[in-house]
């Protein structure tokens, strides 16, 4: 395709994405977290030691589920846990400054009472299936808990819902922007550890890329076909190892980077307040800076840490559990990992180093491994080039799974449990992961906040109408009386004990 052609596609995906996340939804998102942690009374902070805690706790095998909660938010995080946490912190920096980093912590401190509330409705609506597999997510808390009392209205947010779902899983958050992001930090390790130019080879149509991203996209293709294909039960032995692992090493060499430079760290905090309100912009400016920094900090912390979005809750109803607000709770740890922990560091870290800002020409992965270089100058380029490829290879390849597992279970939900679907969309996904290198960046980025955006509306609305039984269940948990089980239907049948 002509350069011009790319020009006009992009044009149009921003001026889609502009209207998607505008004002509207930022502030539907915000106000939903604010509701929530007003009427769960701060659940989020009076109960996040508790919740730190219960991620270990021991396993009923006489509860319903398939998956330990540990497992269950290993594999969460696995989607979660991703190139937004490097290349997403680099991007929201870049365009809306340091500000951006703190609306992304208030996304996710607000996001944490909205993950914890999606993820409980998900356990309390989820199905087992003959074969005793579970089924659960928005779209039964959608078609069972809003269609209870809003019959139309709860079936078409489920629909919506699961098509968007599947819409992010092929082309968003799960397949391109992944892979575009392990092809940039291989080719960049790549030519450090050459120091010379990459070999390239010409693609009929598409353009000249190196070989080493091409043969990467092939093995990382082949990679993702022999997990997936093994289903949820592999994703998630896969993630119980790789999610830990890579988040403690990506945290030390951040940590390490930031312990390194103490001394700049009070005016990166500077200028990250002082950025979120725009008090730097020149007269007349600071709303419209704000604006941005709102925009661009929000939007990438969503897509960080998915709060909202109602991909977690899929993971969390497999969990085995003997009442709902048990695994939401710890479902909610997910979002402080993702982004009060990882994406503070990359973002602290790029902030100090000042990488992001435009006369170093960066973007993308660029930016973070610049700022690492800049930072850790005792340490070879190639270690650090290194443990930030490793890094950012395994956190996407995680999230790849963990997507193709969400789109999944949203197309059998579509498809009402037949499977012929589910595994042709699996070869439709293998491809689009090998496709991943060879979209454009800024294309990539626009196309995941698009379908974002439209998956994150028909579950805000079921959260929303259902905060009544979010109430009623966290109530009933930490009170000690555990009346409700799971299922229960709060619309029309009375409370009875057990």
């Amino acid at each position: 395709m002509s350069s011009s052609v790319f020009a006009t596609i992009n044009s149009v995906l921003e001026a889609i994405d502009n209207f998607v996340w505008g004002l509207p939804l930022i502030i539907l998102i915000l106000a939903t977290g604010i509701f929530l942690t007003i009427k769960l009374r701060g659940v989020q902070f009076s109960q996040l030691k508790f919740a730190l805690k219960s991620i270990f706790r021991k396993t009923d095998k006489k509860h319903g589920g398939e998956l330990s909660s540990f497992k269950a938010l290993c594999t969460s995080l696995s989607a979660t846990i991703g190139t937004g946490n490097i290349v997403g912190v680099a991007t929201a920096i870049s365009l809306g400054g340091p500000g951006a980093l703190f609306w992304m912590w208030l996304a996710a401190l607000l996001g944490m009472a909205t993950k914890y509330s999606e993820c409980l409705l998900a356990i309390h609506f989820r199905e087992e299936k003959a074969d005793g597999h579970i089924l659960g997510g928005p779209f039964y808390t959608c078609e069972k808990g809003v269609g209870a009392k809003f019959p139309k209205l709860g079936k078409t947010l489920a629909i919506l819902f699961a098509i968007f779902g599947t819409m992010v899983g092929l082309f968003g958050i799960g397949t391109f922007s992944q892979v575009n992001s392990i092809s940039v930090a291989i080719e960049t390790f790549a030519k450090i550890a050459a120091n010379s130019e990459l070999s390239t080879v010409v693609i009929p149509g598409i353009g000249t890329y190196s070989l080493v991203v091409v043969i990467s996209s092939i093995i990382l293709a082949l990679l993702v076909a022999l997990v997936i294909i093994g289903g949820l039960k592999r994703i998630s032995s896969v993630a119980g190892v790789v999610v830990p692992i890579m988040a403690v090493l990506y945290v030390v060499l951040g940590a390490l980077a930031v312990m390194c430079n103490l001394s700049k760290v009070t005016d990166a905090f500077e200028q990250i307040f002082q950025g979120a309100f725009g008090f730097k912009a020149a007269a007349g400016g600071a709303i419209g800076a704000m604006i941005v920094a709102m925009q661009k900090g929000i939007a990438r912390g969503i897509f960080s840490n998915e709060a909202g979005l109602g991909s977690a809750p899929i993971a969390a109803s497999a969990a085995k559990v003997e009442h709902a607000v048990q695994q939401g709770i710890i479902s909610m740890t997910g979002t402080f990992f993702d982004t009060i922990v990882i994406c503070t560091v990359t973002g602290l870290v790029i902030v100090i180093s000042g990488s992001w800002q435009a006369e170093f020409g960066l973007a993308g992965f660029g930016i973070t491994n610049a700022a690492f270089h800049i930072l850790l100058p005792r340490i070879p380029d190639i270690v650090i080039s290194f443990i930030l490829m490793i890094s950012l290879v395994l956190f996407a390849f995680t999230t790849i799974l963990g997507w193709d597992y969400y789109s999944e279970r949203c197309i059998e939900y579509l498809s009402n449990g037949k499977m012929l679907p589910v595994k042709i969309y699996r070869w439709l996904y293998i491809l689009a992961v090998f496709a991943g290198p060879y979209m454009t960046v800024s294309a990539v980025w626009t196309i995941a906040d698009i379908v974002n955006g439209l998956m994150a509306i028909p579950n805000i609305i079921s959260i929303l109408v259902l905060n009544g039984i979010i109430v009623k269940l966290t109530a009933d948990y930490f009170s000690g009386k555990r009346i409700y089980s799971i299922g229960y239907d709060f619309w029309n049948n009375p409370i009875q004990e057990e």
